[in-house]
């Protein structure tokens, strides 16, 4: 059984701006990332990026963009050494559609427990809003809330 530390995208790993973040030049990491995301992964974590992409539903941007922000990400982080075991996204936004993938439901959370053999007991969520607390919630593991856009060198005394 693996342990992971699930992340929510925008306000935990990126700026969040007030805006959506769907161009390579909006992407900015936080501070503190790359040293708790090397801390964690000493440690043993894993890591899962869960974020709600909503601007999709919208026609505010596509599919190809957030992959496009998913694969600067990546390539940022593999550069100092830091692995993402997958990121999962829904697209849909709740004035558009309502599904059961956007946070706080936890189909994303539950899909990529299943196929990645998670212990939830050794997992939890890091995210900037109370859906994301929800969402974790919901699978039986715990989330922890931070403030958009601190630093999450804040929690490192959270890993075992």
């Amino acid at each position: 059984m693996r342990k992971v530390i699930f992340l929510d995208r925008d306000g935990v790993i990126n700026k969040e701006r007030g805006a959506y973040t769907f161009k390579i030049t909006d992407f900015e990491i936080n501070e503190g990332v790359f040293d708790f995301l090397k801390i964690a992964q000493n440690k043993g974590y894993e890591f899962i990026v869960i974020t709600n992409q909503g601007g999709i539903s919208k026609g505010i941007y596509n599919h190809k963009d957030v992959n496009l922000v998913h694969e600067f990400m990546l390539t940022k982080l593999k550069q100092v050494g830091i692995d993402i075991l997958s990121i999962y996204y829904c697209p849909h936004h709740s004035e558009n559609e309502n599904c059961i993938c956007r946070k706080p439901k936890s189909l994303l959370l539950e899909k990529s427990i299943a196929r990645f053999s998670i212990d939830k007991s050794l997992s939890f969520f890091i995210g900037d809003s109370e859906r994301d607390v929800e969402a974790a919630k919901n699978v039986g593991m715990r989330g922890i809330k931070i403030e958009s856009n601190s630093n999450l060198m804040q929690l490192k005394n959270n890993l075992i």
